[in-house]
């Protein structure tokens, strides 16, 4: 198989300029189109940058997206009409939106993940598990950690988790959804998935799961140290969907976790 040809949207995020390294290394990707929501004058590894046009990502086989909900279908209106592959990697989508992803995933192959980590989809793994087994007796809450820059409250990956709490428990997670703090020191379990986020520092990524009866407590956690551990994912969720039928996919189905 030759190259992929791949755009970047978003590049001059903080993932954006992540992923063009992770792709400059790996001699399986061509990087052919790097964009931002307005016009910047600037080359980056010798691409103009351009904005989210069809003739800017025409010659991508694959986009991955790490922007904001409101970029993100823009490159999918796009996508779907040029018949291109999208890994999105954005956060903070309403349930409304959730389910025009999935309409655009009907038209093209789509792999959606709030967080592109090995480590963290195992998390999540163990977390549905861990739900499951322990049943209504154990309330539980998400907790995680991030860098001042994040704008989106809780995390993807923190929402990912409390997704699998719920599925663990064979529930809807918008209805176990709790309370949503910010930047509290302790914060209480409740009937419903309570979530606290932390913005402070540099921090890459930190997220715990707690599960308790009151009699004892069960924590789950991950920490990241390396922002490339997510471009490094993205890059290999490329990589899969470049061969997939249009769907809905995740990081769940490119693992092969039942």
């Amino acid at each position: 198989m030759g190259k992929i040809n791949l755009a970047i949207t978003g590049c001059m995020g903080r993932m954006g300029q992540q992923l063009i390294k992770s792709a400059n290394k790996d001699r399986s990707i061509k990087l052919v189109a790097l964009t931002e929501n307005r016009l910047i004058k600037k080359k980056i590894s010798g691409i103009s940058l351009g904005l989210n046009t069809e003739k800017t990502l025409s010659k991508a086989n694959v986009i991955i997206d790490f922007t904001i909900p409101k970029c993100t279908f823009e490159v999918l209106k796009i996508a779907s009409k040029l018949k291109k592959r999208v890994v999105i990697g954005t956060t903070g989508f309403t349930k409304k939106e959730e389910n025009l992803i999935k309409k655009f995933s009907k038209m093209i192959p789509i792999l959606k993940a709030g967080n592109m980590s090995l480590g963290i989809n195992l998390l999540m793994y163990l977390t549905e598990i861990t739900s499951a087994s322990l049943g209504s007796n154990y309330l539980s809450k998400v907790f995680e950690v991030h860098h001042k820059h994040k704008k989106d409250h809780p995390s993807g990956t923190a929402l990912m988790l409390g997704r699998g709490i719920a599925v663990g428990k064979n529930k809807d997670f918008y209805k176990m959804m709790g309370k949503k703090y910010l930047n509290k020191k302790k914060f209480p379990y409740g009937k419903k998935i309570n979530f606290n986020s932390i913005r402070k520092g540099e921090i890459i990524g930190e997220h715990e799961v707690t599960f308790s009866s009151g009699k004892e407590i069960i924590k789950l956690n991950h920490e990241a140290f390396d922002r490339a551990l997510y471009s490094e994912g993205a890059i290999t969720a490329a990589k899969w969907l470049i061969n997939k039928k249009p769907g809905l996919y995740s990081m769940r189905n490119l693992l092969n976790f039942k």
